[in-house]
């Protein structure tokens, strides 16, 4: 794997794990797709659904986005995560907040 798809593998599964992420805008807007495609794939409750998110996300991520998170969002379309984007003018680059909608 290539630097730029482990980031995004790291990202996506700390976001599925600890439902909030700090981090710079760029990477959150690159990590929010990836975890809006890994939610939907994780409401179908399947072994080929398991086995491709086990090939995007850590172990432990992949079974909490099967076990917690499909059940949570069975009936939601869409729009699983929020991202806010926040002021720090001490830092470089614009910083942002990656969570999961309730």
């Amino acid at each position: 794997m290539d630097h730029a798809r482990k980031l995004l593998r790291t990202l996506a599964s700390s976001a599925i794990l600890y439902e909030r992420i700090e981090t710079s805008y760029s990477n959150a807007r690159a990590a929010k797709s990836y975890v809006e495609k890994a939610i939907t794939i994780s409401k179908n409750n399947t072994l080929q659904a398991r086995r491709q998110l086990l090939s995007k996300l850590t172990p432990m991520a992949a079974k909490k986005a099967m076990e917690v998170l499909g059940p949570k969002y069975k009936e939601r379309k869409g729009g699983y995560t929020r991202m806010i984007k926040l002021n720090d003018p001490k830092a470089g680059a614009s910083k942002a907040v990656l969570e999961l909608v309730d």
